[in-house]
């Protein structure tokens, strides 16, 4: 793609990204296949293509952003799965990015977004907010209709979201030091216990660990992590993005103070294509710029540790069990990761089924659900219809956005991957598919564990 960036506007060094990643484009269209926005609406602008098109014009020439470049982009889901089809290579991830920026910066919003998005930025990444919040959104149900007629849709779709029942708290709740119990310390690790994610299904950490350490693995929750910084920079809050960066690369390195950490790991995959990108976004902090780029190469999805550097073994049972597994676009299009959650899973003893149009978003990606409710439910019902198709007992994903998403009365149960490779490897059953216990056949350990007591996790 042509540019005619001036030379003064290309002395600032994120603009001057920006033009580099528009002159990869060839305009070729391969994205919009891929995009679910544009497959939903067919409007050029809500494709990947056309969003470059209107972000290029606004940088260009020094623009604040209109209602229409605001509109289009506000409708991306930054599912990435444009930045997998590309076969030019455009990053389109720091592009939108850095639009969302400039919009947030220079956009005119109706108030009733403005109060909606300071909510959201003010609320999920802190769970004690958090928590606090779903109680009250409980009692709020019976007032989604009320608010959807007076016009805060994003509100009600928030509401609609919240649990009716708070989830019973982690049994490895807050910080702390979980050692190996297989007789030797075959690696250590940091475990990122995530914002939303601690707050509406605490049990997947505790499956995390648990697992982990039935391997030998030490696992280590660091005093002073906080939310991994993706939600308020999708939201353009980049600098409060990097202040989220900046604390949990301080808590990772204290945790080094009692020996090195082998990794990072991430069980959810939303905040691990954000942790493996700190070294892009404080690139430019004089402070931590190596600290960010060393943490980065730290950083792995839990699966892909367990799939990857350390071998977990035999399971301690087969079963029947068709598990359908949704691979979050954060993993197959952010990170890159497709093979190794599913191999796991079918060395643990489950059949793994696919799901068609598996690139295609579920319409969670973050706060989208909130933000873009009309096109999030048309987005989930799409995928639920693939998951039908495939008869599964259960799905299996590896972010709690999608989890969320796609749980309901309507749906079979949705359950993490490290929670159904916790219970084959000696775990707890999850809640959700107890009714499936009886199909799960023992045999023997090869690490000569018992199964663990069915307690709640």
């Amino acid at each position: 793609m042509e540019t005619h960036f001036s030379a003064r506007q290309l002395t600032d060094p994120a603009l001057k990204e920006a033009e580099e990643i528009l002159r990869r484009c060839v305009h070729c269209g391969f994205c919009t296949a891929t995009c679910p926005t544009y497959v939903l609406l067919g409007d050029e602008r809500d494709s990947p293509r056309g969003r470059i098109y209107l972000i290029k014009d606004m940088l260009e020439n020094g623009r604040k952003a209109s209602s229409e470049v605001r509109f289009h982009v506000d409708r991306c889901l930054s599912c990435l799965s444009c930045v997998t089809t590309c076969p030019s290579g455009v990053d389109y991830m720091h592009l939108v990015d850095y639009a969302r920026v400039r919009i947030d910066q220079t956009a005119s919003r109706p108030l009733k977004s403005r109060l909606t998005r300071r909510l959201i930025q003010r609320v999920i990444p802190h769970p004690g907010r958090f928590r606090a919040a779903l109680i009250l959104a409980a009692f709020a149900k019976p007032f989604k209709p009320l608010l959807r007629r007076l016009g805060f849709g994003e509100l009600a779709a928030m509401i609609g979201m919240a649990p009716t029942l708070m989830p019973r708290g982690a049994t490895y709740a807050g910080p702390g030091t979980f050692p190996g119990q297989s007789g030797r310390r075959r690696a250590r690790v940091a475990l990122l216990s995530g914002c939303a994610q601690q707050v509406l299904r605490p049990q997947i950490n505790d499956a995390a660990i648990r697992l982990l350490c039935s391997q030998g693995v030490e696992v280590v929750v660091p005093k002073g992590e906080t939310c991994c910084g993706a939600l308020v920079q999708h939201m353009g809050r980049e600098e409060e993005a990097r202040d989220f960066a900046r604390r949990n690369i301080d808590a990772w390195e204290a945790a080094e103070t009692d020996g090195p950490l082998d990794a990072i790991l991430v069980t959810a995959s939303g905040c691990g294509t954000s942790v493996k990108d700190y070294g892009h976004l404080l690139a430019h902090d004089p402070a931590y710029a190596e600290r960010a780029k060393r943490i980065s190469a730290l950083a792995k999805d839990i699966t892909e540790f367990l799939a990857d550097v350390i071998d977990i073994g035999a399971p301690i049972g087969w079963s029947d069990i068709r598990v359908a597994y949704h691979s979050a676009c954060s993993m197959q299009h952010g990170q890159r990761i497709s093979e190794q959650p599913r191999r796991l899973l079918r060395e643990a003893g489950f059949a793994v089924a696919e799901i068609g149009e598996g690139h295609i978003c579920c319409g969670s990606a973050g706060t989208y659900n909130i933000l873009q409710p009309e096109l999030a439910g048309e987005l989930r019902e799409r995928k639920l219809g693939h998951i039908a198709a495939t008869k599964a007992d259960c799905v299996a994903s590896g972010n709690i956005g999608c989890i969320t998403q796609l749980s309901g009365s309507d749906a079979p149960p949705v359950i993490h991957t490290v929670e159904l490779l916790d219970w084959a490897y000696g775990g707890n059953c999850p809640a959700e598919i107890a009714h499936l216990k009886g199909r799960m056949r023992l045999m023997s350990d090869a690490f000569g564990r018992q199964p663990a007591a069915e307690t709640a996790a």
